[in-house]
């Protein structure tokens, strides 16, 4: 049943380090603009853009979860490849704490550990690095912050770290001693051993009286050196007894990827280290927990350093002052019935004796988490088998907050949809509140706050606890001109429809489902019409091929058939008006197909694996490129020749065929000198390499700025000398970074796109760190602020509105978030009528006391109950059959229940 189960962030979608799948509230801090090449279009100062994630709620694996251990409320979230998190009590989100890493460091999105300092807790630290191959160019760092994450200083280490690595659910490698917050150690990968800080990470060095850096490699023969690199040391934990406030902690346990020799401990302060007598052999210890109050060492081990793996291991208890080892196993690994290793271990600080363990991977049917409340003697688990396939639970799940974590799958007994998880590394009880437990898993973060109804017999509730936490690698990403506003491409959990740019999507894309999406385009005359092509296990799912199509602008989708060979992935385009389709696979040729892919025929003079992109305008013009060569079709798609266009990159690049302007086209890639951009309008038998730009990695258009005609072009780029996200309103002439130093998002060349419908609206792909959405255009206010503003009394529209003929519109009122005492909503208004509306008003009345505090979209006021909502210019005119929809933040009480009813223009709507 593995098939089913995304594998998060596997090290086949990370091959390069410049083809890298660009993997509280919004965070809307507004960005500076910093470099303008050439003259601008206009002398008026460019507006401030503010950047916020379009909602998708987690998607990848969460390592680590680290709560400090002096102040409630404090805990923060690693990621493998999408940074840190720290944990906003005030929102009820993640706040992300990574997001100035650049383009030259993107390493730094891999966290193979956090820790955050019990003495001085606003001081965190990050051992940041993504891989410990050629894959990451750079070495690691330790990242310091004295203000919670919100600024870092950097300490550079003289080897590489994995944040992505085999391995990396092991730990925390990195960690603070508890009575001198000062020292610091690090275990170490590849064979680098225990490495310390005595001046607070300043500064580090090699503890060289360590005697084991670890021998385990995952699969030694791997020459691609990831499977085959060292896991290395993997944890660090202090006993806090043997040493008073200021001075150094005596007794240190480390462990180490040995089998034969995975505990290590030192008793006077570090300075000499010897193999813990009477260990466990035969397995890995990913995780060692230490009771103080009771004495006792916990140890959860494995047979494989995971995250993936793992089919035997044992629970070890350690009695620190009489060197007694009990294995307390709740399945101890001489049985048939243990076919996972564990971890996910953790205590409850609060009544010591109480401990839990997860497996580390149980993939069939669900992972499993074990309780005992008395110190491993006795264990309960979270489920067991009753009547074959039937199951009795401890809990139950609401994912309703995340809808699309069942994977679009319905249960199939004993196997449940949604799962409670996988890859469960990291199982953490709040030290302050017995109740409330969160986990990671591979995709998501889950909680309880209701834990010990457990221990009397009760079921607990799990729920998401992922808000603001953004972990998927984007490949593609298309906005079209009506719709949803924009649809995904992602790694490891398929893609989306985002009908709202800040609502977590009900479904990921189904019929098939796609483990990964890797391309995506539409029918730009016939924008409802969409493709995408994708990866999937067809040796497990033999019924679905890997492209689908819809004609309903993404909500639905049916399967086309496959070309011949092992085809799947790759690119795909659509005809401008939908009649046909190119698609370049992996594993086959370059096939084209009249209709939705019923059957495919090879097209001639293109190579196997070009990147293929449809004109916008001419339905039977077709365009290719690879190995610096540049190919076009005007048959749709049968024959393509090679155009005599040179000087063109050789290596990987981006193209894309401007929309109403048949043979316009933009590239950017490459390497080296032939590094840029360039332009083409005339179907690419000759480009122009931009002077202007020095480095440019993909290139996107969106809606044209007021008073111009060709669309607003955007980049990923280097240009005056300054590596950022750039846009242009005079077709390349000028340019203005529209991001800062602080919004860098590490690696983002793979996915771009502006808005069409909107002007200075940007979609942004990252490695890791979700779909990013840029605002500006100085038209359009911020889609949220973390700063209510105080509602003033309502004025009256001094536009000309239109009327509104009766039973001609319509209103959908949606809370899209909600936390004690405040919520988020949005209104979408619907013209239903056969004229457009010109001007608009939207009112209602709140019936619980309701207070609106923040808008955008529109001009929202409120007077006692009555809420008046005014169009925002921009937007003003609702075609006939179009919508108009704007959100709000508001404050509330227990009660939040939606207006009864909601007019347009003095006209009631329909409203729903």
């Amino acid at each position: 049943m593995h098939n089913v189960v995304p594998r998060t962030h596997s090290p086949s979608l990370f091959r390069s380090a410049r083809r890298l799948f660009v993997s509280a509230l919004a965070v809307l801090l507004p960005a500076t603009v910093a470099v303008t090449v050439g003259a601008p279009a206009s002398p008026a100062a460019p507006a401030a853009t503010t950047w916020r994630n379009a909602e998708i709620a987690g998607g990848g694996f969460v390592p680590g979860i680290i709560f400090n251990q002096t102040e409630p409320g404090l805990v923060y979230a690693r990621t493998d490849i999408g940074g840190a998190y720290r944990w906003n009590t005030a929102t009820g989100r993640w706040l992300p704490l990574l997001d100035s890493v650049g383009w030259t460091d993107w390493g730094h999105n891999g966290v193979v550990s956090l820790a955050t300092d019990p003495v001085d807790p606003d001081r965190v630290y990050v051992a940041a690095g993504m891989y410990t191959n050629s894959w990451d160019p750079n070495n690691g760092a330790i990242l310091r912050s004295a203000d919670r994450g919100g600024t870092w200083q950097a300490a550079p280490l003289p080897f590489k770290l994995g944040g992505n690595m085999p391995g990396r659910g092991m730990g925390e490698r990195l960690a603070i001693d508890p009575n001198r917050n000062s020292v610091l150690y690090l275990g170490a990968p590849s064979g680098n051993g225990l490495w310390r800080s005595t001046d607070s990470g300043v500064t580090w060095a090699k503890v060289t009286s360590f005697p084991n850096p670890g021998n385990y490699a995952p699969d030694p023969s791997d020459t691609t050196g990831y499977q085959s690199e060292l896991v290395g040391v993997t944890w660090v934990t202090f006993d806090p007894t043997t040493g008073t406030r200021g001075s150094t902690t005596q007794t240190i346990y480390v462990g180490v990827a040995d089998k034969e020799n995975t505990v290590y401990r030192s008793t006077d302060g570090g300075t000499t280290w010897a193999r813990l007598a009477g260990q466990p052999t035969g397995y890995l210890a990913h995780k060692g927990v230490l009771d103080p109050v009771g004495g006792y060492l916990y140890l959860a081990t494995s047979d494989t350093g995971g995250p993936y793996d793992g089919a035997k291991g044992d629970v070890w208890k350690y009695a620190t002052k009489t060197g007694t080892w009990t294995r307390i196993s709740p399945i101890p690994s001489d049985s048939s019935d243990d076919y996972f290793g564990y971890s996910g271990l953790t205590i409850d600080r609060q009544h010591p004796d109480t401990l839990m363990v997860a497996t580390q991977v149980s993939w069939w049917p669900d992972v499993i988490f074990f309780r005992s409340t008395d110190g491993g003697a006795t264990w309960t688990r979270i489920w067991d088998f009753a009547n074959y396939p039937e199951r009795t639970l401890r809990y139950t799940q609401d994912i309703s907050a995340v809808p699309w974590l069942n994977f679009g799958l319905q249960p199939a007994p004993p196997v449940p949809s949604p799962k409670l998880g996988w890859m469960t590394e990291s199982v953490e009880i709040d030290p302050f509140d017995s109740n409330h437990l969160l986990y990671g898993t591979g995709a998501t973060i889950y909680g309880t706050s209701d834990l010990t109804k457990w221990d009397s017999g009760g079921k607990i509730t799990i729920k998401p606890v992922v808000g603001g936490l953004e972990e998927t690698a984007v490949l593609d990403l298309v906005s079209p001109p009506s719709g949803a506003p924009l649809l995904s491409a992602l790694g490891d959990i398929g893609g989306f429809r985002h009908d709202s740019l800040d609502a977590v999507p009900a479904t990921m894309y189904t019929q098939p489902v796609f483990t990964t999406t890797t391309s995506l385009d539409y029918a730009e005359l016939t924008p409802a019409t969409i493709v995408r092509t994708g990866t999937l296990d067809r040796s497990a799912r033999p019924n679905d091929n890997r492209i689908a199509f819809s004609t309903d602008g993404g909500r639905n989708w049916f399967q086309g058939a496959e070309p011949g060979g092992n085809a799947g992935g790759g690119t795909v385009a659509a005809a401008a008006d939908g009649s046909r389709f190119v698609w370049s696979p992996e594993g086959a040729p370059v096939s084209y197909s009249v209709g939705f892919g019923s059957s495919w025929t090879a097209s001639t003079g293109i190579p196997a694996g070009a990147v293929v992109e449809a004109d916008r305008v001419d339905p039977k013009r077709f365009y290719g490129f690879a190995a610096g060569r540049f190919y076009v079709s005007t048959d749709g798609g049968a024959k393509f020749t090679a155009t005599a266009a040179t000087g063109l990159p050789a290596g990987s690049a981006h193209f894309k065929a401007v929309p109403g302007a048949a043979g316009d086209i933009w590239l950017a890639g490459g390497s080296g000198t032939a590094y840029g951009l360039w332009h083409s309008t005339d179907s690419g038998a000759s480009f122009t390499k931009l002077a202007n730009v020095a480095e440019a990695d993909n290139v996107g258009f969106g809606k044209a700025a007021p008073g111009r005609t060709y669309p607003a072009l955007y980049t990923i780029a280097k240009i005056g000398g300054v590596r950022g996200i750039f846009r242009s309103d005079d077709a390349g002439a000028s340019w203005l970074r529209i991001n800062d130093d602080k919004h860098q998002y590490g690696n983002i060349g793979a996915a771009l796109t502006g808005d069409p419908r909107v002007y200075g609206r940007v979609y942004v792909g990252t490695n890791g760190r979700g779909v990013i959405v840029g605002e500006s255009g100085g038209s359009e206010p911020p889609p949220t602020s973390t700063t209510p503003t105080t509602p003033t009394t309502p004025t009256t529209p001094t536009t000309t509105t239109t009327p509104v003929p009766s039973g001609s519109c319509t209103a959908a009122y949606t809370v899209t978030n909600q936390w004690p005492g405040g919520f988020q909503a949005s209104v979408k208004l619907g013209n239903t009528g056969t004229t457009a509306v010109t001007g608009w008003t939207a009112t209602w009345t709140f019936a619980d006391g309701q207070r609106v505090t923040q808008a955008w979209n529109a001009q929202v006021t409120q007077s006692g109950a009555a809420v008046t909502a005014l169009d925002g210019g921009w937007n003003r005119t609702i075609p006939a059959g179009g919508s108009a929809e704007f959100g709000f933040t508001g404050s509330s009480g227990t009660a939040n229940g939606k207006p009864a009813a909601i007019s347009l223009n003095g006209r009631a709507c329909t409203t729903s």
